[in-house]
């Protein structure tokens, strides 16, 4: 008998984890039925300050003798709502439907609409009944092989890329992704225990993340990397440049060999969610979109 609970981040964050590792789905095989996140997305934003903003009271969770076979989220405060389903509990789509309007939109006083993944016609269908449409703000996912030319990416003259088990320099690394998302001006430097927040999350490995280091000695920028290593695939999560450094290609060349460590680790292939230029360059092709539905108050 399939149940309904508030989300319990203490005893329900490996569980939903543990979901999402067991319903990944292979890009190179038949896709069929519903695709969930991948589990280091999951971690990420457990891991990302914004987090502090959720009331994760509002997330669901359909448990099935002791298993969980669904859940209903934001991202962040504000968000749409994602829906992460075990096959075989298809049935429990309509319910979480109604889930999401009255326990996350009502509740947030939005109505931002949900994600679901294309070709998923049986949840479009029950989307459409209840007066959804399909929107602008598709959410694409990429994959590469892991086994790229050595030579796809060279580092510009004057710049070296380290990684963060190398350094011990959390205001620079916080400089570099405050500058490198856009943010005018300079970091508050109580922005640096976010850092250190996010490098806690259980499965961050700093020898991953590479750092493109100038010849002043300035980080600038930033090639971040999660490994999955039930099913042998990295996730990308987050690259960014200082914009004083763009165009040089370091973004390229801290994101390629963030993809040759993980593949020392076992990965097979690499993920990231985006279909911008700098990914189609190293390889990277559009595997499947989260595709955006909302409708009118």
């Amino acid at each position: 008998m399939t149940i309904l609970r508030t989300y319990d981040h203490s005893s329900d964050f490996d569980k939903v984890g543990q979901l999402l590792i067991d319903t990944y789905h292979d890009p190179d095989s038949p896709q069929t039925g519903h695709i969930n996140w991948l589990q280091p997305r999951w971690e990420y934003m457990h891991f990302h300050p914004l987090i502090r903003e959720v009331d994760l009271s509002r997330i669901g969770v359909w448990e099935d003798a002791g298993e969980i076979v669904g859940v209903a989220h934001p991202e962040f405060s504000g968000s749409p709502t994602y829906f992460e389903i075990r096959p075989g509990y298809e049935s429990l789509k309509a319910e979480m439907l109604g889930y999401s309007e009255e326990r996350i939109d009502r509740a947030e006083e939005r109505h931002e609409g949900i994600y679901l993944m294309e070709g998923d016609e049986q949840f479009a269908g029950i989307v459409a009944t209840a007066g959804y449409k399909l929107a602008d703000g598709a959410e694409p996912t990429s994959v590469v092989t892991a086994n790229l030319d050595p030579d796809v990416s060279p580092i510009p003259d004057g710049f070296r890329l380290r990684s963060l088990a190398d350094l011990d320099a959390p205001t620079k690394v916080h400089r570099l992704l405050y500058r490198g998302f856009n943010h005018a001006g300079e970091p508050d430097e109580d922005g640096v225990a976010d850092r250190k927040f996010m490098e806690s999350a259980p499965n961050f490995n700093r020898n991953l993340n590479i750092v493109a280091e100038a010849p002043n000695g300035d980080l600038v920028s930033f090639g971040g990397m999660w490994f999955e290593p039930n099913s042998k695939y990295g996730y990308v999560e987050p690259v960014a440049t200082d914009p004083d450094y763009r165009s040089r290609g370091l973004g390229k060349a801290v994101v390629v060999e963030s993809i040759r460590r993980c593949r020392e680790l076992g990965a097979e292939t690499v993920f990231v969610g985006a279909t911008l230029p700098i990914y189609l360059s190293i390889g990277f092709k559009k595997v499947y979109s989260l595709q955006k539905w909302s409708k009118s108050k």
